[in-house]
């Protein structure tokens, strides 16, 4: 793990203080909501292009994994994140909403990095991340017009059309590079080795700009952050036990149950954030819940990695 995704938790962190300080000087707002679009295509464009999409086929060679993976992420999780959102967030639809989405996007990236950490089988998480990523990117706006339809933040032509733009459009350029880019590995080993610290990097960008264009709004409403401390706790605990008892119910070794088991607790804020940026402009406090989810999960992570470590022993 690189020094900049070991600090990643401070580095957001630091993104939202300089982006609420810059949002103090005049002129500054409209100039950051200019560039957060921007920002955002080009780190999902890089984040996608770092993603191996050849290895989709090797997912359906281990079909038991693969099917339990997809059932606790794309079926189990979205109906906890919807009762635990009702439980405790059902009076504020921003935070609800962010919360949905933050919880229904599994990790495409750093999971694996921790993965490798609690001896877990990085090959078969690697599998399966690109499914991971399409079905996400279909069932987003799914979920959110089945979950939220009723909450009155939603306005469904503009979240397709965000969608569109701030997904589809990065994801079809990273494909088409990969395919200029097929016969040429080395070359794109190299790009990749260049490339891979730009995504945490313009996601800052795009954070600080966020905050310095609706500074005023979510400095008001910070201390709305408590409210999803125990909601984003009680995920993550109730999925890990979930986790680890299914894995035993399915007799996978402890690699593969490490494995099970932190490709259905990482969540992909990246992507989730910006959709929200884009589609609920309006709405920063849908974005703010978004901020708060990685402020939370990469510690998380961590501690679960030693937890499992120690049941490996």
């Amino acid at each position: 793990m690189s020094i900049i995704e070991k600090a990643y938790s401070f580095i957001i962190f630091l993104a939202v203080v300089l982006g609420i300080a810059l949002g103090q000087v005049g002129g500054i707002e409209q100039l950051a909501e200019i560039v957060i679009v921007p920002l955002l295509v080009a780190m999902l464009y890089i984040t996608f292009l770092q993603i191996p999409l050849n290895e989709i086929t090797k997912a359906f060679r281990n079909i038991k994994f693969t099917y339990t993976t997809l059932l606790i992420n794309f079926i189990w999780t979205p109906v906890l994140a919807w009762l635990l959102a009702m439980v405790f967030l059902a009076d504020n639809p921003a935070l609800y909403l962010g919360f949905i989405m933050l919880m229904v996007t599994p990790c495409t990236d750093w999971y694996l990095i921790f993965t490798g950490i609690a001896k877990g089988n990085v090959a078969l998480s690697t599998a399966i991340l690109p499914l991971n990523l399409f079905l996400q990117v279909i069932l987003l706006p799914v979920y959110l017009l089945i979950f939220g339809g009723k909450t009155g933040v939603i306005n469904p032509t503009f979240l397709i059309e965000s969608i569109f733009l701030v997904l589809l459009v990065p994801l079809v350029l990273a494909l088409l590079t990969k395919g200029v880019l097929r016969n040429k590995q080395h070359l794109y080993d190299n790009l990749m080795s260049t490339f891979s610290v730009l995504p945490i990097l313009f996601l800052s960008l795009a954070i600080v700009s966020m905050f310095a264009s609706q500074g005023q709004v979510l400095l008001a409403n910070l201390d709305l952050m408590w409210k999803m401390l125990l909601p984003i706790l009680l995920f993550f605990v109730i999925n890990f036990i979930i986790s680890q008892q299914v894995g035993k119910l399915m007799k996978f070794p402890f690699p593969d149950r490490a494995s099970l088991s932190l490709t259905t607790l990482a969540r992909n804020s990246p992507i989730a954030l910006a959709i929200a940026m884009t589609a609920f402009s309006d709405q920063p406090l849908v974005a703010l819940a978004l901020v708060i989810g990685p402020l939370l999960e990469l510690p998380i992570l961590a501690i679960i990695t030693q937890v499992l470590l120690v049941i490996r022993k």
